[in-house]
């Protein structure tokens, strides 16, 4: 069944837009049976928008911007050096001068505020969402050509990337304990975290790939 306004269903995407996260997390929800949903003889997900709804107001009371909760980029950033110890992640994958060192430094502080952008606009604007994603996309692009063109393989590239999203989570589960947060919303919050990141990850993979081909 299509989604429209007379019979109250949407599909995924729209369904996600509603409720203020990310399409894999709602996904997960509607599989761990936490919200109702309808599935359409070809297998399709359909939502009702008075259940997303109510989802979406129990959320509102609940959501606190991460920033008044301390999970600014610069903190984030500092967990990302204190992950590496003496040597930090630029200098980690960095294999050229002191100015490229820079640039992966420089990127990997926008990234992360791309990152807590995303998270921050999950209720209030969509629009926002899309393009701190978008934003965030196009750094892993660049550090994925960066580092093809610079020698480095696939599989340590990789590694590194997977590292790299350790400290994010991490920091940011770490804040939401000190700051006694509902459950609920920190849990939606590393879901929101690890799906746009799962995405990145793909993206960083292909962009690697089409630079070495």
């Amino acid at each position: 069944m299509p989604p429209s306004s007379e019979t109250g269903l949407l599909s995924l995407g729209p369904a996600a837009r509603l409720v203020g996260v990310d399409p894999d997390t709602l996904r997960r929800w509607a599989d761990a049976g936490r919200i109702d949903v309808f599935t359409t003889p070809g297998g399709h997900r359909r939502f009702e928008r008075h259940a997303l709804e109510r989802v979406r107001e129990t959320r509102r009371a609940r959501i606190v911007p991460l920033a008044s909760l301390g999970a600014t980029p610069e903190r984030l950033s500092r967990a990302y050096r204190r992950s590496y110890g003496s040597r930090d992640s630029a200098e980690r994958l960095a294999t050229g001068p002191g100015a490229d060192r820079e640039a992966y430094r420089n990127d990997g502080r926008r990234l992360v505020e791309a990152l807590v952008a995303h998270l921050d606009a999950g209720l209030a604007d969509a629009r926002a969402r899309s393009r701190s994603e978008a934003e965030a996309a196009a750094l892993v692009d660049e550090l994925a050509r960066r580092l093809a063109e610079g020698g480095v393989g696939l599989i340590e590239a990789v590694g590194q990337f997977v590292a790299a999203r350790r400290p994010f989570l991490t920091e940011l589960a770490a804040i939401g304990r000190r700051r006694t947060l509902d459950p609920a919303h920190l849990g939606t919050l590393y879901e929101d975290a690890s799906a746009v990141l799962d995405r990145l990850l793909l993206r960083f993979i292909a962009a690697h790939q089409a630079a070495t081909a």
